[in-house]
């Protein structure tokens, strides 16, 4: 026999940041467990801890030379 659908929400879950299991449903703070894992999570995005994998990026300002007098030759 299949679970139903409200014992299937039961199954707890662990939270990313802290590890602790917990079950979805007594949680307001999805995927975590609590707020304070949750502001972890977002404290750490903001400090650039996590990244998004980007190819690098040239802008025309990093084609210039770092010194303005080093291509005038005089």
């Amino acid at each position: 026999m299949k679970p139903s659908g409200d014992e299937k929400r039961e199954r707890p879950i662990r939270c990313p940041i802290c590890g602790k299991l917990f079950v979805p449903r007594q949680s307001d703070a999805l995927p975590f467990c609590s707020a304070r894992c949750r502001n972890i999570d977002l404290y750490r995005w903001l400090r650039e801890d996590y990244s998004l994998p980007l190819p690098p990026r040239w802008d025309e300002e990093d084609e210039l030379p770092l010194d303005p007098d080093a291509d005038q030759g005089d």
